[in-house]
């Protein structure tokens, strides 16, 4: 877990059950890397658990698969359980949140608090699908119980789809950050030429294609812990080019901007997009039962630092504000050198993580034992990596790419479905209350869903 991650990456076996938790305080063993991805854990009589057979979501190994099992991850302090909440939460969303105050005018910072609050509580709606049956102990746990192995596998499918879009959002923004550092950059290669964001693009590939052959990701895992680091870094970095050096503060902008609201709640909701992790975090700590403060401490410090990323941005570069902030920068000054550079190391220790648990869902559906090699494994990282290159080439829109992701998976996941999988598991529980927000906030994701969608995939074919 770590603070620079938008969609933060699980373990290599989150639908297993094991722990999400990457990093800590201190950096967590890593589980087995040869685990199945999406095949639950099965029964004696194949049949999909239930809450009135809550063992059968206990996490076992699967016979097919063989690895030598590592201790199991030290429960987590409650100090330890916020900072890792607020790793979670505070994410390269934050680039961003000045480009969306500009486009959705001031008055949208209201939806930024709005959103917070609604994702605040379906984090709250996951803590008590996990209380329902002992055996829940992950996100996917939560989706077979209420839905059976489709809600498992659908679940299973949403979070490879945020991880997979994360890792091309990595590959954009270190291209966008090494582009701005070196923009004269030119090549031609077989005829073809390549401008800077092109070809920085290929060397950030190139860059971090070595680091998804390793079959032991605990080195990176310790590295990707200075994720902490560097977005304190970025931050203090914006802050000082703005009271120090020469950019400044003025005021401007509009009060609300309609038109240009769908991409501001895609980017908003990019924002509060961890809920995949929290029921790993609920799971890890010692004292469960003070989840709730948890979350409500890590919310606050994430909106705080949004809104006020988000203000100090536009005040300083206005109606100029790009869709990453650090590219506003003048490239001259030390500072925002620093910031680029943060920018651009950062994604290198982030790629390898969060791209490994979809190679590992890809090879869990070859069709022979004999074929789940290393030269078959690194052959499918291989071509993960260069797919998102593909794509990040064919779209190079970091924005517009955030917005969908936020309006698409995110209030998927952080909306829609928590609320969903409550109202089944608590059917005969829930209170009328409980059942109209529930209902109010899957509406509102659906609606935010199809209009942010729709408005992000417009701005990226025009």
């Amino acid at each position: 877990m770590n603070m620079f991650t938008g969609v933060t990456p699980p373990s290599l076996s989150f639908l297993r059950g094991s722990s999400f938790l990457r990093s800590q305080t201190t950096p967590t063993p890593q589980p087995s890397i040869c685990k199945p991805l999406i095949s639950s854990p099965r029964s004696n009589k194949e049949e999909v658990p239930t809450l009135t057979h809550p063992t059968r979501l206990s996490v076992v190994s699967s016979a097919r698969f063989s690895a030598l099992e590592l201790p199991p991850s030290q429960q987590c302090s409650y100090t330890q359980s916020v900072l890792n909440a607020i790793n979670a939460l505070c994410g390269i969303g934050i680039l961003s949140t000045p480009y969306a105050l500009k486009e959705g005018g001031w008055c949208s910072l209201f939806l930024l608090l709005l959103f917070g609050i609604i994702t605040f509580y379906t984090g709250i709606l996951l803590k008590k699908c996990l209380d329902s049956s002992p055996g829940i102990e992950t996100y996917p746990d939560i989706g077979q119980a209420a839905f059976g192995m489709l809600g498992r596998i659908f679940i299973a499918v949403a979070l490879y789809a945020e991880l997979y879009s994360s890792c091309i959002e990595y590959l954009i923004m270190m291209s966008d950050n090494l582009g701005a550092i070196f923009p004269s950059a030119r090549m031609v290669f077989a005829g073809i030429h390549l401008d800077s964001y092109q070809m920085c693009a290929i060397i950030s590939t190139l860059v971090i294609l070595p680091t998804v052959w390793l079959r032991n990701l605990s080195l990176l895992s310790y590295i990707s812990a200075g994720g902490v680091v560097a977005l304190i870094v970025v931050v203090l970095c914006l802050l000082w080019v703005g009271a120090i050096n020469e950019v400044g503060f003025h005021s401007g902008g509009t009060a609300l901007n309609i038109a240009k609201l769908p991409v501001t709640i895609g980017l908003y909701s990019f924002c509060y997009g961890s809920h995949s992790v929290f029921p790993n975090i609920y799971s890890s700590m010692k004292e469960p039962s003070r989840f709730p403060s948890v979350l409500l401490i890590s919310f606050s410090i994430a909106f705080f630092s949004y809104f006020g990323v988000a203000v100090c941005g536009f005040l300083m570069f206005g109606e100029n504000t790009s869709p990453q902030f650090t590219l506003n920068l003048p490239a001259k000054l030390v500072t925002s050198k620093v910031a680029a550079w943060t920018v651009v190391l950062t994604p290198v220790t982030k790629y390898a993580i969060t791209i490994t648990p979809v190679a590992f869902g890809i090879e869990e559906f070859l069709p022979s034992p004999q074929l789940r090699t290393y030269g078959v494994s690194i052959l499918i990282r291989t071509i993960l990596v260069f797919s998102t290159l593909v794509i990040s080439l064919t779209v190079p829109y970091f924005g517009s790419v955030m917005s969908l992701i936020g309006s698409s998976l995110v209030m998927l996941v952080s909306l829609i479905l928590p609320c969903a999988c409550y109202i089944k598991l608590s059917k005969d529980g829930i209170t009328r209350f409980q059942l109209a927000a529930c209902t109010s906030i899957i509406m509102v994701g659906v609606v935010s869903a199809v209009i942010g969608t729709y408005s992000a995939v417009t701005s990226m074919a025009n």
